[in-house]
């Protein structure tokens, strides 16, 4: 694939509110988790950043900010390098979000792969990580009218996590995509049994495709959304249009009515973890022996 088709899409406009208390403990404020510096010198952001530059041009990314939280990005976002920075006037879930950055990106490339990355997730090895990028970009190539997500091996059965069921079983010797079966948004325990069993996999909530894929996606699930959306970029009154619609869940209210467009991508090596409670951030520390300042402190103080 041509690089310079390919756009990565940072989502940083969460409130991280899950995850305020042990923030506040690192760095003495409110910010957000995906401006803070959890496991080194780089908030969560810059390591997602850093993780995919291998596979992005700079001036081939957009980051995706809230307004409020101005404050915790002004300096580590002064000079980005190119990549664009859209500050959303309201917190409105990850399916608005990524609309505004696939409008975007339609409007400056029509030929746009667009891939999406969380900002507030921990990876044990990146280089793992970028092969099953790589595979998930190259699938687009194939199937360009479908979704690719990433699935990350399954160890437990998780109830906060999102499921992918592929619609055949995984060949232990294959990385190939292959159809999604079904999409589960944060099952109940007995059905995250199940899906263990089944070797299901994790939803790292790494989606890739072509922006004009999503955005059909998207207009079949939330047409008048988008329409106010599109509005907005004509008039660029953002307020306006952020104050009449509603927050929408990507992989609740998109994903899981839409599985039949999906394909998934094993990501079988990188280590993943979603970093969406202390605890699976003390874990992540602890299983790879990461000890930054605030963390030792932290473990001496409760010893």
């Amino acid at each position: 694939m041509d690089s310079r088709h390919r756009w990565a899409v940072f989502l940083a406009g969460g409130d991280g509110t899950r995850l305020r208390s042990l923030t506040l403990r690192i760095a003495g404020d409110l910010r957000p988790k995906q401006f803070c510096r959890v496991f080194g010198e780089q908030s969560l952001l810059s390591e997602t950043r850093a993780r995919v530059k291998p596979l992005f041009d700079r001036d081939r990314e957009i980051i995706m900010v809230s307004q409020c939280h101005e404050q915790f990005y002004r300096e580590e976002l002064a000079h980005t390098g190119g990549s664009r920075v859209i500050a959303q006037p309201l917190n409105r879930g990850t399916a608005i979000a990524m609309a505004m950055a696939l409008l975007e990106t339609s409007r400056a490339d029509r030929d746009a792969v667009v891939a999406f990355f969380p900002c507030d997730h921990f990876y044990s090895n990146s280089h793992a990580f970028r092969l099953a990028l790589e595979r998930g970009l190259d699938s687009v190539e194939r199937y360009p009218e479908s979704i690719v997500l990433l699935g990350a091996e399954s160890r437990h059965p998780e109830v906060e996590y999102g499921w992918i069921e592929p619609e055949s079983d995984l060949p232990s010797d294959s990385d190939a995509a292959v159809r999604v079966k079904r999409f589960w948004e944060k099952p109940s325990l007995n059905q995250a049994r199940t899906l263990l069993d089944r070797r299901c996999l994790w939803n790292e909530f790494v989606c890739i495709g072509r922006a004009s894929a999503f955005l059909d996606l998207l207009r079949t699930r939330i047409p008048g959304i988008v329409r106010s959306l599109k509005r907005g970029f004509a008039t660029e009154d953002w307020e306006t249009a952020y104050g009449v619609i509603p927050a929408v869940d990507f992989s609740r209210e998109i994903l899981t009515p839409e599985s039949h467009r999906l394909l998934v991508v094993r990501d079988r090596d990188s280590g993943w973890t979603d970093l969406g409670t202390p605890e699976r951030v003390v874990e992540a520390l602890t299983q790879n022996r990461v000890r930054p300042a605030w963390f030792a402190g932290a473990v001496e103080c409760a010893s």
